[in-house]
């Protein structure tokens, strides 16, 4: 890509200064715009040191109402939030909400670009976990923009040499910047190719031309306006879709019936339950510990029918483990920020560090299972899910982690004893809402909704454990096992 650019281009000043005018008066009218439809704008900053970015954003700024954009500036990973995190951890949890405009100075491709000890397949590796975290915002609504601003090895070198004159300025040349210009060459390659590799439709490269700082400015004003310009046009020719339940009984006749496979009469007497537990919860504080000592992160989702004993289950497997080394998160409905984000957001913002273990009690899996029966998302937004979804436990498998999911099965008759028992419990009547009973007429639908989701997500770095929960004593003692499994089995490989 970059050596079809010509780095000779100019711009004359009158036709800059006519052209910037107008422009930065037009975004400031389209920014208002997009406050106003609710569509999310993230812009990237890439390109060569002294390259002008920061002169870049700042004019693109002058005309934005300050309290709708974010800008970020990202340097290598240099504290233990980031660094014991995945890849994209830093930049997801930063994208922008509907109706903002976010702008990151550098972004995971300054992370890609300048990797030193990465080898060619997992470079490979990461660059698809950029266009499908690019892919994933893109179909959600978000615009996306990539300028990669260019300039030649001898204007680079000119620029750091006019800084280093200046008492004033030298501070801003650093050793790793000299060392860019010594090695522009060779990043040269590596750059081009991962330009390469990432230019896709949903969110394309645009190359400036850096060299000339009015024509740069003026180049990247112009890409900005033409784009949004027929982002608003195209959402505003989009006619409102009226949310329905997207998943009926009895429309897909060759449904696959795993729930209906299931075994339920597995028991385990008290005596042996007890004697049980207390030995593989000492055996899971031990793993932990070597989780911790081996940096190895753990995440454990936890699915069910309502009354199906998740929060005992999650109680007795974090009831020996130190409580510095895990978190467990009670997944509700999402807050109103929670709606203006994409929804894998607010699961990516709390994944664990390494060495942590993440109890989620119910999971991103409402996405496929409560969303489509309630009518909370478009039949577009569902048909994706499972791929957002394998791709998002994917990433956090290549990261490192170990991926664990539990779905806790009972019957209906089962259900209804514990629901009645809790409304007559004083201690427990609190655990059974109005919700839990309208679901439960649903059970039909949601049978539909979870052998398609077991079916399409289980996965070899992502399995689901069934868990025969009739008896809770038998649950608990299976996801104890399963957890242990899981853990020796990384450990040992």
């Amino acid at each position: 890509m970059l050596e079809k650019i010509d780095l000779g281009v100019t711009i004359d000043k009158e036709t800059y200064r006519q052209e910037k005018e107008r422009l930065t008066t037009r975004l400031g009218e389209l920014q208002r715009t997009l406050h106003d439809m609710g569509i999310p704008v993230l812009v990237l900053f890439e390109g060569w040191d002294a390259g002008g970015k920061g002169t870049l954003i700042n004019e693109l700024l002058m005309p934005m109402d300050p309290r709708s954009f974010r800008v970020y500036n990202f340097k290598k990973q240099e504290n233990e939030e980031e660094l014991f995190r995945p890849f994209l951890w830093r930049y997801w949890t930063k994208t922008p909400e509907e109706g903002q405009i976010t702008i990151f100075n550098r972004s995971y491709y300054s992370d890609l670009f300048y990797r030193k000890s990465t080898d060619t397949l997992s470079m490979q590796r990461l660059m698809k976990q950029a266009n499908e975290f690019e892919q994933t915002l893109s179909e959600d609504g978000m615009i996306i923009f990539k300028f990669f601003i260019h300039i030649s090895k001898k204007e680079q070198k000119k620029r750091f040499d006019k800084l280093l004159d200046n008492d004033i300025t030298a501070w801003r040349v650093t050793p790793r910047d000299k060392k860019e210009n010594k090695h522009y060459d060779k990043l040269y390659k590596k750059v081009n190719r991962g330009l390469e590799l990432t230019d896709n439709d949903c969110a394309p490269w645009a190359i400036i031309e850096g060299e000339q700082k009015d024509y740069a400015l003026i180049k990247v004003l112009s890409i900005l306006e033409r784009r949004l310009e027929k982002a608003i046009n195209d959402v505003k020719m989009t006619p409102k879709i009226k949310l329905t339940p997207l998943i009926e009984v009895g429309d897909k006749p060759f449904q696959s019936k795993i729930l209906d496979g299931i075994v339920l009469d597995q028991v385990i007497s008290e005596e042996a339950y007890q004697s049980q537990i207390k030995e593989y919860q000492k055996q899971i504080r031990l793993l932990q510990f070597q989780l911790y000592r081996e940096r190895i992160p753990m995440i454990i989702g936890f699915e069910g029918w309502d009354a199906a004993g998740k929060g005992g289950c999650i109680k007795r497997l974090t009831r020996n483990l130190d409580p510095r080394g895990y978190t467990v998160y009670p997944t509700a409905s999402p807050s109103d920020i929670e709606k203006k984000h994409h929804y894998l957001w607010r699961f990516w913002r709390d994944i664990p560090k390494n060495g942590h273990i993440g109890v989620w009690d119910r999971t991103w899996y409402g996405r496929v299972m409560v969303e489509p029966i309630e009518g909370f998302c478009t039949q577009e937004e569902f048909d994706r899910s499972y791929r957002e979804i394998n791709e998002f436990e994917k990433q956090l498998s290549d990261w490192g982690a170990i991926v664990i999911k539990f779905w806790l099965q009972i019957d209906q008759d089962e259900q209804l004893r514990r629901f009645t028992d809790r409304e007559g419990n004083p201690d427990k009547e609190w655990k059974i809402t109005e919700e839990d009973w309208r679901n439960r007429e649903k059970w039909e639908l949601y049978k539909i909704a979870v052998d398609d989701m077991l079916l399409k997500t289980s996965t070899v770095d992502a399995p689901w454990v069934i868990v025969e929960a009739q008896s809770k004593y038998y649950a608990r003692i299976k996801v104890l096992k399963q957890t242990i499994a899981a853990i020796e089995k990384r450990l040992d490989n």
